[in-house]
């Protein structure tokens, strides 16, 4: 009988997914990206080698897995080649074991040109998006005028489709924006010339899980950024453009719900954010500072630096909720090894009201006073420890209290960037 797994971040991303779907893929037989675009970036470090990926799922690495792209996915042809070329280029083939939904809708210049328009109207109120047209394209699926992969094997289609899209973006982006129009020939020129390339990957990645299931073959699902960027449930409107909870699996891939047996939530030690939004438990001095320093904490795809603070454990009891998460990994223990003392924190003071998970509605920090419990740090180095019991005992109580208080076990320890900095507590694909 197969398992299905599905590894979401419980943050607002950058927690190290890459590394864990990589380690995880050994036991499978495929991988699936759901969700997002080419915004996110998984790192992995394989033998002290680095490897960035931005839409190709981590178990590209390993030779004999099958990887997919679902329908969730927002598509940047022009990206994924990219990253195609990159990969073949040292070795690893992608282009006979990559399949793509024909569903999945495309990422075009157009969007791209109104994603930084609007970011530069905002100014300083804006959202901290990377620019690349993922919200646009979005919301073109949602309004059902989004060119989809499918459509450019259609030249009827695809030109009449392609007309209405340049035309309603090129107004616009004109009067609205006072910014330059788009060409139709280049795009339709460029649709047209790539159609043959990215042909042969094309399936249909419902039917295809599905008769992977059937055989009984394990599968491996792969969100991108963190639960608290989901656009329903996270710190709106500071968040992404898609759902990016264990959820949104199943509606970005084609496969039922109850085909789903284990979620596995990917928690930095600390927490991190990239861009504008709340961060309640962020520090804006020198341990914040130090955090970044360690943790190298700058952006694989965007390079932007990432905020740091301790960690929010009554966030992540909110994300646990909304992800019906099975187990915890957590990652990047080994950052906080130098740090005489570490808080977490267990709750906000909003106004007289005191809160143990994260509220809806926050959209800014003007009110809210994080509440937190301080632990002595260990002093010690806990990287590349692969046994439990060798971790200091200190470390190994800061661990216990974030199961405590997000009431979800954790399963798995990452002590350093290599696949093999890993303690197993309890495998997903053996519960």
């Amino acid at each position: 009988m197969n398992k299905n797994i599905v590894i979401i971040g419980t943050q607002w991303g950058d927690e190290g997914k890459g590394k864990i779907v990589d380690w995880l893929s050994e036991s499978v037989k495929g991988v699936v990206r759901f969700q997002g675009g080419h915004n996110a970036g998984h790192t992995l470090w394989i033998n002290g080698k680095k490897t960035i990926l931005r839409l190709i799922p981590s178990g590209i690495m390993h030779p004999n897995i099958t990887c997919f792209i679902g329908n969730g996915v927002v598509l940047s042809i022009e990206a994924l080649l990219k990253e195609i070329d990159e990969l073949e280029s040292t070795g690893i083939l992608v282009k006979n074991r990559l399949y793509i939904s024909e569903n999945c809708p495309l990422i075009l210049p157009y969007h791209i040109a109104l994603d930084t328009a609007r970011e530069k109207q905002k100014g300083v109120n804006k959202i901290g998006t990377t620019g690349r047209g993922i919200g646009p394209a979005y919301e073109d699926k949602v309004a059902r005028r989004a060119i989809r992969l499918k459509d450019i094997f259609n030249p009827k289609l695809l030109e009449e489709k392609l007309e209405d899209n340049v035309n309603y973006y090129n107004l616009l982006l004109t009067k609205l924006f006072n910014e330059s129009e788009i060409n139709f020939s280049s795009i339709k020129e460029y649709l047209t010339k790539i159609a043959p390339i990215i042909e042969p990957m094309i399936k249909d990645v419902s039917n295809c899980l599905y008769d992977m299931c059937e055989k009984g073959e394990n599968l491996l699902f792969e969100g991108a950024q963190g639960a608290l960027l989901d656009v329903d449930h996270g710190t709106y409107p500071y968040v992404t453009s898609s759902n990016c909870i264990s959820g949104a699996a199943s509606t970005g891939s084609g496969v039922g719900p109850k085909n789903i047996d284990y979620i596995l939530g990917i928690t930095k030690a600390y927490t991190t954010r990239v861009g504008s939004g709340p961060f309640p438990t962020e520090l804006n001095d020198d341990i914040g500072i130090k955090l970044s320093t360690i943790g190298k904490e700058v952006g694989s795809v965007t390079g932007r630096p990432r905020r740091c603070g301790w960690l929010d454990a009554a966030a992540l009891k909110r994300s646990a909720r909304i992800n019906g998460i099975s187990g915890l990994c957590i990652t990047k223990l080994d950052v906080l090894d130098s740090f005489d003392y570490i808080k977490i924190g267990v709750g906000y003071q909003i106004n007289d009201t005191f809160y143990d998970v994260l509220p809806y509605g926050i959209s800014n920090l003007n009110n809210i006073l994080p509440i937190f419990e301080t632990i002595s740090g260990w002093k010690s180095s806990t990287a590349s420890i692969t046994e439990f019991d060798k971790l200091p005992e200190q470390a190994r109580y800061y661990l216990g209290r974030i199961a405590d208080i997000s009431g979800i076990p954790i399963d798995i320890i990452s002590t350093g960037p290599d696949r093999n900095d890993t303690i197993v507590l309890r495998n997903p694909f053996m519960i």
